[in-house]
């Protein structure tokens, strides 16, 4: 531990320390601790591991190596976990309500297990969807020692020779529902997409999640960019088990890495990657956590002055399994910084990101992932923040795989998810039509669920291109268009979207920034009134009842 001594006082002390607490170190005997094993520093290995999906499948792996380093830097390991809801086999359905809900629950739960046993410093292995920024949540809050880990991208699957994701099962989807392809191509495609353990193979939400983790100080670079079953992760694990002693002897914590530099730096990664437009919503979640003024201008900012320059899935060529032989995280950040658009800042390594980027292996010669700045992909980050007269308090506008910067078009209006993708499965969506999905923010869905079912099959249909959509709901990492979602505020709280009638017009322009209609809102005004509740019991009624404004990050603490 680089010579540095564990402080004489720890946190578990209160648990453990004293007569007074022969009740508790019996129960931690009945567990095998050792009286040796006790003594030390109590270290939580916290993980989302499940068997329902790819995603966390590893994870429990990868707690045995952590434990494995904790063990071996002097501490003792208290594994336990959390829950994870899996948006790839959500979407779509009612189920999926419960993913941004599940951010908080994670957050809440990693909380209360280190707050409610008094332990020391923590290891968080996290996988997709919204079990990754709960880590950051988690650590800005708790800000005792501790470090991330994100278990890996999956490998992508193959089909005629073509590398696919879970992006192309649901584009099939589309595709299989206008009649261009059949069955057993349906059947080819979900079956050779998803060949192991892992999360979505392109820079969606769980991949570009994990790119910000490292942005912000909270995982050491490179390790996030290990695929889920390279032999090498294990070893990762074990070092950030070490990691997590080294920071408590050092006295050092997240929020001395979590800095407006490293909200700055992450949001960059994120327009250079064309990142998911969740990373929107998750950094404003993880910096209200960690006490740091970040607000929907600060992307805007982000994205205005920093180019596309890694040519990545969903908009681009190239999977997240292609972009770590192509130097993964460190290629992007070299070249943000030789021009001057990353700043340096600390990270729990103890050595600041610019040293990190000194110390990693160069960027592999004739690699055509990322590109230098001068001659980057796209000439603006792959989302841009928009106001106007249908979202006061602004919206999220992506870019990814889009050319233009404006569209025009007709209103064609959604009160679910379920009722718009049926509309499009069934030919009734046409070109030159701006769809609207309203009542799916996240007091009105509740729980603000992703439209990558009616996405895919847009593209899926060959109306990609020559539709616009705008909600109060989110898309997923995978979803490309032009795309308008989190728009504050929802209407299920009054927010304009509620007014739109089927037939107005709705213009969306990225240069002036505006999302718009000439359509007498504040005449309709009177005639409103909120919908009644989806749902009126339970986690998801809770949620609703104490869920913020996306533009705000949607939390509820």
């Amino acid at each position: 531990m680089s010579g540095k001594t564990i402080p004489h006082v720890l946190r578990s002390d209160a648990i453990k320390s004293g007569p007074d607490r022969a009740p508790a170190r019996a129960m931690l005997y009945a567990t095998g601790l050792s009286e040796a094993d006790i003594a030390k520093p109590l270290v939580a290995v916290v993980h989302t591991w499940s068997n329902v999906s790819p995603c966390n499948l590893n994870l429990r792996e990868l707690a045995d190596a952590a434990a494995e380093g904790i063990r071996a830097a002097g501490g003792t390991p208290i594994e336990f976990n959390t829950i994870a809801v899996t948006d790839g086999i959500a979407m779509g359905t009612s189920g999926m309500r419960a993913s941004l809900v599940s951010r908080e629950v994670i957050t809440d739960s990693i909380e209360l297990v280190v707050d409610g046993h008094c332990l020391d410093a923590m290891v968080v292995l996290c996988g997709c969807d919204k079990t990754i920024p709960a880590a950051a949540m988690a650590l800005a809050r708790l800000d005792i020692p501790g470090v991330a880990l994100y278990g890996g991208s999956i490998a992508h699957g193959s089909l005629d020779g073509t590398p696919i994701t879970l992006q192309q099962v649901f584009e099939a989807v589309g595709a299989h529902g206008a009649g261009k392809i059949d069955d057993a191509r349906l059947c080819q495609v979900e079956k050779y997409a998803c060949p192991g353990a892992g999360a979505c193979g392109g820079q969606f939400t769980a991949n570009t999640m994990a790119m910000v983790l490292t942005a912000l100080g909270l995982s050491p670079l490179g390790f996030n960019d290990i695929p889920a079953t390279d032999p090498a992760k294990r070893e990762a694990a074990r070092r950030c088990g070490a990691l997590a002693l080294e920071n408590l002897a050092a006295r050092r914590t997240p929020r001395q890495a979590l800095t407006p530099t490293a909200f700055r730096n992450a949001a960059r990664i994120v327009a250079a990657t064309a990142g998911s437009t969740n990373a929107v919503l998750h950094l404003l979640a993880i910096a209200h956590e960690a006490g740091v003024a970040l607000t929907l201008e600060d992307f805007e900012d982000a994205a205005r002055a920093t180019p596309v320059i890694a040519d990545l899935m969903p908009g681009g060529r190239y999977t997240a399994i292609e972009m770590t032989a192509a130097g993964g995280m460190a290629a992007v950040a070299r070249e943000l910084r030789a021009a001057g658009l990353i700043e340096d800042a600390p990270t729990v390594t103890g050595r600041s990101l610019f040293a990190e980027l000194d110390a990693a292996a160069p960027t592999p010669a004739g690699q055509t992932v990322v590109y230098p700045v001068s001659r980057a992909l796209k000439p603006r980050g792959g989302y841009s923040i928009l106001y106007g007269n249908l979202a006061p308090e602004g919206c999220v506008l992506k870019l990814a795989g889009q050319g233009r910067t404006r569209f025009e078009g007709t209103a064609r209006v959604f009160e679910s998810e379920e009722d718009c993708f049926r509309a499009v499965q069934s030919g009734a969506i046409r070109a030159g039509d701006v769809i609207v999905i309203r009542n799916e923010g996240p007091a009105g869905g509740p729980g603000m669920r992703e439209m990558l079912a009616v996405t895919a099959a847009l593209v899926g249909r060959g109306l990609g291109n020559d539709v616009a959509l705008m909600t109060d709901g989110r898309f997923s990492g995978a979803t490309h268009g032009f795309m308008v979602g989190h728009v504050a505020p929802e209407a299920a709280r009054g927010g304009p979207i509620a007014l739109l009638r089927d037939g107005d017009v709705v213009r969306i322009d990225a240069e002036r920034r505006v999302v718009e209609t000439d359509a007498d809102l504040d005449a309709r005004r009177a005639g409103w009134s909120p919908p009644a509740p989806n749902v009126t019991r339970g986690a998801l009624a809770k949620f609703a009842r104490q869920v913020g404004s996306a533009a705000q990050g949607a939390v509820t603490s």
